[in-house]
């Protein structure tokens, strides 16, 4: 499963070698086979998001304790396309579906529950993601690699 961290505008302005980068662009990504075999696609969902809420959590407690921002108090939104695993997500109570998950990947039933995090939904047609995972039309793959910012050699 794939899992994109994206960081909020916040009052800093990044430097690379090609300039500086846009607020919005992506800080983490990743892309490899998951450790275990999931039985759904809601189970599948769930290890990714669980993983992507564990690594953005974790920016975020670091860039607050770097001190350049004062403080970062919304929970990070992790954006998924299943309710299934969002639902699993906010259910604080093991459901007998998902005793078979590790768990490890169950952390992130700790972390909404906390606040650090929340999941949102996000329909197929928006989730720029899928332009790395599944078959689109050509329009939505063009719509979705502009909006990770991604752009063709030639440009």
């Amino acid at each position: 499963m794939y899992y994109h961290v994206f960081i909020l505008p916040l009052p800093l302005r990044f430097i690379s070698r090609d300039g500086p980068l846009d607020p919005f662009s992506v800080v983490a990504w990743k892309s490899s086979k998951q450790d275990t075999t999931a039985d759904s696609t809601t189970e599948a969902e769930y290890v990714a998001a669980s993983e992507a809420a564990m690594e953005a959590v974790w920016m975020k407690n670091y860039i607050q304790e770097l001190g350049v921002v004062p403080s970062i108090a919304k929970p990070v939104v992790i954006f998924c396309d299943n309710n299934g695993t969002i639902a699993q997500a906010k259910e604080p109570r093991s459901h007998h579906r998902s005793k078979h998950i590790l768990r490890r990947c169950h952390l992130l039933k700790e972390m909404v529950s906390r606040g650090d995090c929340r999941m949102d939904q996000v329909s197929s047609t928006e989730n720029t993601a899928d332009s790395l995972t599944k078959l689109i039309l050509q329009i939505a793959h063009t719509q979705h690699l502009d909006k990770m910012g991604l752009r063709s050699m030639g440009d």
